[in-house]
């Protein structure tokens, strides 16, 4: 845990966050700002970074 407030609990991601981040990451209209969709390894590579 990073932080904890009544109604926000932070953590550090972890490879269990992995399919979770790949519906963020790899939808086009999300990630328009960063020239387009991640791959499963780009988003594996930002999960372990």
């Amino acid at each position: 845990m990073i932080l904890e407030t009544e109604r926000l609990y932070l953590r550090e991601m972890n490879q269990s966050d992995f399919n979770s981040l790949c519906k963020i990451m790899q939808d086009t209209e999300t990630m328009y700002a960063y020239e387009g969709a991640f791959t499963d390894a780009e988003v594996q590579a930002e999960l372990l970074a």
